[in-house]
This record gives structure tokens, C-alpha cells and sequence, in this order.
């Protein structure tokens, strides 16, 4: 082969190779980015087909669920109407946890987290949800502030949990459960709003009854914008 043309071809194949790592690099980078809020969407999707739902659990059957060795939290299910059951969602901690029966969402809550150090936030969002510092705690008749699935990087969106991929299913009068030091608290949903993430004023409003506030990312799998469910207390 000509000098000239062995030059040539070995540049056309350099560029074919670093083209085809950038095309690939690109299509991991998005897998990796939408695989979580994709298979949230489905799993959602499967369940409203299949007409599945869930339910929390009473106090006899986390009482249950805490004798159980096989610590299977899963396993539980409860007939609901004639012919068809629920899945019970037994709450990850009592001492502090969410459980979301519309989305099937269940998880401890991490309390007192600094929404402004990402190094704290980072770390507690990989174990649950996360818990304002400074907002109330259940039962306080306060303003209690919990985030989930918040990060630095899109591409990193898949490292976190993904409890709040489906909060915007929510609409108003849907369930939110709190457990907090052995007591539940029931929460209804009044509304919901998409804001800016600088947009923290939320994070501080002062409330005359017990108010609850659930943060996510959005569009799922992004960081552009916050998804904000708000919710009142029930009366026992």
C-alpha cells in the first residue's frame, strides 16, 4: 500500500474508532441516566394495568413483620375486596420512614440532613429519603421538608435511590404515610408545583397547621427543575 494511502487509512480508522467510543460512551451515558425512571414508569404502568395496589400496614403486622427471621418485608398481602389483594408495604424503620401507597413507595428517612453541604445530602440520599434540618419533625404541627433523588450530576441520577421517581402520579387527596418513633401520621395531598431549583423558599415557609413537603428532581432522571408535593396532616 502507498505511504500516502497507509497514512489515510489509518487516520479514517482512527476517527471511525473515537466516533463509534463516543456514539457507545453516549448511548451507556443515557442508559444509564433514564434505565431507573424508564423501569418506574413500567412498573407503574404494569401495576395499573394489572389493577395491583398497595396498602400500609397496621400495627399487627409490622408487629408481625418484626418476628418474622426471614425479614422479608414483601411477603405480606391483605385481601382487599372480593377475589383481589393488595401488597403490604411494612415501613423500612418506624422510628423514621415514608410509605406512599399510590407509588409503592417505602423508605427510612434520614433526619436533620443540611440541604446546603452536598457532601452530607449526598450520602444520606443514598439510604433513603432525606429530612430537612431545621423543618419539623411529625407531630410537631410544623412545616417537615423531605427530599429524594437529588444529585450533582444527571449522570449520576442512577446512583441514588429512586423512592420519588413516580411523585408526580400524585394528586390531591392521595395518601402520604409518616411513621415517626413508633407512631404513624396521615397526610392528604392538596397540591404539587414544578419551580426553579434556586427557588428555596419553600424549604423555609412558616405554616398554622402541620404541612409536609416532598422534593424531587425534575423531569425524572434530570436536575433541572424540583417537583414539590404538598400535603396536610389528617386529623386523628
Amino acid at each position: 500500500m502507498h505511504k500516502t494511502h497507509k497514512k489515510e487509512y489509518i487516520s479514517v480508522l482512527l476517527l471511525r474508532t473515537l466516533g463509534n467510543f463516543l456514539i457507545l460512551s453516549s448511548l451507556f451515558m443515557i442508559g444509564k441516566t433514564l434505565y431507573e425512571p424508564v423501569h418506574q414508569e413500567l412498573r407503574y404502568l404494569y401495576n395499573s394495568i394489572t389493577n395491583k395496589v398497595y396498602v400500609v400496614a397496621t400495627p399487627e403486622e409490622i408487629k408481625f413483620s418484626l418476628q418474622e427471621k426471614t425479614g422479608n418485608k414483601g411477603s405480606l398481602t391483605r385481601l382487599v375486596a372480593a377475589g383481589k389483594t393488595a401488597d403490604v408495604l411494612i415501613p423500612e424503620n418506624t422510628d423514621f420512614s415514608i410509605v406512599v401507597p399510590k407509588i409503592g413507595a417505602n423508605a427510612k428517612v434520614i433526619p436533620n440532613v443540611d440541604s446546603a453541604n452536598e457532601k452530607e445530602y449526598s450520602a444520606a440520599l443514598k439510604q433513603g429519603v432525606a429530612h430537612a434540618l431545621g423543618t419539623a419533625f411529625p407531630g410537631e404541627g410544623g412545616h417537615i421538608f423531605l427530599f429524594a433523588h437529588s444529585t450533582d450530576y444527571f449522570w449520576n441520577v442512577g446512583a441514588y435511590n429512586a423512592i420519588f421517581y413516580l411523585l408526580d402520579k400524585l394528586q390531591k387527596n392521595d395518601e402520604i404515610n409518616i411513621f415517626y418513633k413508633g407512631e404513624r401520621y396521615v397526610y392528604r395531598v392538596v397540591d404539587k408545583t414544578i419551580v426553579d431549583p434556586s427557588q428555596v423558599e419553600y424549604l423555609t415557609r412558616k405554616t398554622n397547621k402541620e404541612f409536609l413537603t416532598l422534593q424531587t428532581c425534575w423531569p425524572m432522571g434530570t436536575t433541572f427543575k424540583r417537583l414539590l408535593v404538598f400535603a396536610v396532616r389528617v386529623s386523628d
